[in-house]
């Protein structure tokens, strides 16, 4: 019989060293109705979420067996995973490295576990939204249901922020979206984050369509307003 999220609980895997810290956590989400698989190293968490049984992770960057930025690296290269990361670092290059591999949301140690599973059906809820059917148009083809994009016929290799950049670009074509637009629509309730994020994202975006297409570059920076794509004539691959 297949699983169904309506008559059993949603998984989370929960990958934390620091026992005392793991336990609150597990014991808030548990009384939030979710099911938890506790790890205390990265590799049994790579071992463990190769079942492709958990809806999110929340994951602690100081693990005893490797970083918690390695392990989001490499459960992504598996499938989407929704990922939270836990840290006592409150450094913003560890913040933006963080949202850059495609984590849904950062949490600094300490923190309120009530405000941790509120975070967690955000993120959920944000995951399960309803999209629109393929679109096509200059070059793309926009499948916003399995949330893939593919350029020139190619599929990308988007994490979750660079993916949702894009399709917030694609929806409206040649208009303008400012940071603070582009924050709203892609970010959301990552607080923590700010314009040089969406800086860096379109940075790497770019450098993601050149591997497909060196010659071009679709997305224009209009200074001092923002960002748009151009699906008609491709745009300069001088941009920046």
């Amino acid at each position: 019989m297949s699983r169904s999220r309506s008559c059993f609980p949603m998984r989370i895997l929960l990958v934390e060293d620091e026992t005392d810290i793991a336990a609150t956590v597990q014991y808030a989400l548990e009384a939030a109705g979710f099911t938890v698989d506790h790890c205390l190293t990265g590799g049994d968490a790579e071992r463990l979420a190769a079942g492709g049984q958990h809806e999110l992770a929340i994951l602690d960057i100081g693990l005893p067996d490797m970083s918690g930025l390695d392990l989001c690296r490499t459960l992504r290269r598996q499938r989407d995973l929704p990922v939270i990361f836990l840290t006592a670092q409150d450094g913003e290059i560890d913040r933006i490295l963080g949202l850059e591999l495609g984590a849904d949301d950062y949490v600094t140690k300490p923190f309120s576990p009530r405000e941790l599973v509120a975070r967690v059906r955000v993120v959920l809820r944000r995951g399960q939204r309803q999209a629109g059917p393929v679109a096509t148009s200059g070059g793309f083809e926009h499948d916003a249901e399995g949330r893939r994009i593919r350029y020139h016929g190619r599929l990308l290799d988007l994490t979750r922020y660079e993916y949702g950049l894009l399709a917030a670009l694609l929806q409206r074509p040649g208009a303008v979206l400012s940071r603070a637009q582009l924050m709203d629509r892609v970010w959301g309730d990552a607080l923590e984050s700010g314009d040089r994020t969406v800086d860096t994202h379109v940075k790497t975006v770019r450098g993601k369509l050149r591997e497909v297409r060196p010659d071009t570059d679709p997305i224009r920076t209009h200074r001092g307003l923002g960002y748009s794509i151009d699906i008609d004539g491709g745009g300069d691959a001088g941009a920046v």
